[in-house]
């Protein structure tokens, strides 16, 4: 149907218009993330499109697909292009318009609609696009259907069918709002939200109202620009904006999220930022207390008190640690039937009873809320400090282009296997255990930890740290992978740094 896609392609050229440019890298682990227009033009999103809707009929799912949009300024643009392509493949395409990503999940189950196509670049940087696909709720796609996906588009193999249909659905924005938990808080807290000039800022504001909360509302005007900083919770910026609205309007906690609305980060009353892990164990804590002896799945970024914190062991806790990205925690908890999953990037994932399974970063939000109203009058710095002191890092993310970032990550891995077969010590301790689950995670002897691992949907790598003795050797754990990283040519500066 139509041309051969090409992975470059000059701008404003007769070609650039009549001829599908899809970058292959574009297809990552679990989703799929263009720059727009130099990676993929609005023919190579067709193409994407008519590629999708032949993998939807060549599985053997019904054609009923949930559309949605983010808030950036070409997203509409590459919704109407995508849907025309999925016309073309014979998919029946209900589009709620401007959403985020869990609304566009949400609508799954309120429209019954077995799959989904998000078009969102979700904290990435403005010229960034992307979409978030799924055809069995609520999981979404892994590598395996995103290598047959890009099989299909690369090689042309998109089939035309009769039976495409659209609709547009309006009022999609209430019901999600109305079908987050509901329920009132027992006492007042006031709370600073910020949205980076997101598209949670037209959503997350009203949900949190509705239960009672305070809200302050930080940088909740969409503005495609990103004028003050990234939608980004992991992004120490962003961050740090919020501590500094929470001490001034005297809050009782910050929460923040990211472009799409499927994550949440959090900062205390003192404006001390509260890692999107330990915050999982937080709640862990509350539904354990509830329900003993549930299992919980953490991704290998996260910290180790999912496995040695106090009160999740007396409350029979098993926790598994898996891959990270919001596609392996999903699936991995829904395989296992894990009450809930967690993500240190703030992708939290909540099954029954407290959840649908998919990542929701205004659900976290809530679930964050009762557990501090909840907790017996404490501030949330209180509640913080009930959890066993660890100093950690914040996710950084030194750049190594996609052609290589594997590579990399598994150079390193054989420099710390020798490390352990040698008996070399690290930070002044033995090597405990190695982890190649999803990169490599090094503990030592002290329960410090390192991981190095590709990012999946960047040009990048990802290094996180932490350590239970001390601050000085969470920094020397550090100072230990940055030292290796150093030596490789292809990695270069961090986006952030201790």
């Amino acid at each position: 149907m139509f041309a051969l896609p090409v992975a470059t392609l000059a701008p404003n050229t007769p070609d650039f218009e009549m001829t599908p440019l899809v970058k292959p890298t574009g297809f990552r682990e679990y989703d799929a993330r263009w720059l727009f227009p130099s990676e993929i033009n609005l023919m190579g999103v067709q193409a994407l499109g008519l590629g999708l809707g032949t993998l939807i009929h060549e599985l053997g799912v019904r054609p009923d697909l949930v559309t949605g949009h983010d808030y950036r300024s070409y997203s509409l643009s590459i919704k109407q292009a995508l849907t025309a392509g999925l016309m073309a493949a014979g998919v029946r395409v209900h589009d709620i318009g401007l959403a985020l990503s869990p609304t566009a999940y949400f609508a799954q189950f309120e429209l019954d609609c077995p799959c989904v196509a998000m078009v969102t670049a979700s904290h990435n940087e403005n010229g960034w696009t992307g979409v978030k696909m799924g055809v069995a709720r609520p999981l979404t796609f892994g590598p395996d259907e995103i290598n047959q996906l890009k099989d299909i588009v690369m090689t042309g193999r998109g089939q035309a069918r009769a039976g495409g249909t659209y609709r547009f659905v309006p009022g999609m924005q209430g019901r999600y709002i109305r079908g987050l938990d509901g329920r009132k808080l027992s006492r007042p807290i006031k709370a600073v939200v910020a949205c980076g000039n997101g598209t949670a800022g037209i959503f997350a504001p009203a949900a949190l109202r509705q239960i009672g909360v305070d809200v302050v509302e930080l940088d909740c005007t969409p503005d495609y620009t990103f004028p003050r900083y990234n939608p980004n919770p992991e992004d120490m910026k962003m961050l740090h904006a919020l501590a500094d609205a929470v001490k001034a309007r005297r809050a009782d906690i910050g929460l923040a999220f990211d472009g799409d609305g499927d994550r949440c980060g959090i900062v205390d009353e003192t404006g001390t930022e509260i890692f999107a892990d330990k915050a999982g164990v937080l709640i862990a804590r509350a539904f354990s207390t509830l329900h003993p002896g549930a299992t919980f799945v953490a991704d290998v970024k996260s910290t180790g008190l999912f496995a040695t914190d106090p009160v999740l062991k007396k409350n029979g806790v098993k926790t598994d640690y898996w891959k990270t990205g919001h596609s392996y925690i999903k699936r991995r908890s829904f395989e296992i039937g894990a009450m809930a999953g967690f993500e240190k990037s703030g992708h939290f994932f909540f099954n029954a009873p407290f959840g649908k399974g998919y990542d929701d970063g205004i659900a976290s939000a809530i679930a964050m809320l009762y557990t501090l109203d909840g907790a017996n009058g404490m501030t949330m710095s209180a509640l913080y400090a009930s959890l066993p002191k660890t100093w950690s890092t914040p996710t950084m993310a030194p750049k190594c282009a996609d052609e290589v970032k594997y590579d990399v990550v598994d150079r390193v891995t054989a420099q710390y296997q020798a490390a352990e077969r040698e008996g070399q010590r690290i930070a002044g301790q033995s090597i405990a255990s190695l982890v190649t689950v999803n990169g490599i995670r090094v503990t030592l002897a002290d329960g410090t930890w390192g991981l190095v691992r590709a990012s999946s949907n960047k040009p990048s790598l990802v290094v996180v740290c932490e350590s239970p003795a001390s601050d000085a050797q969470m920094r020397a754990m550090f100072a230990d992978i940055d030292a290796r990283l150093g030596a490789i040519p292809e990695v270069g500066a961090y986006d952030q740094k201790i």
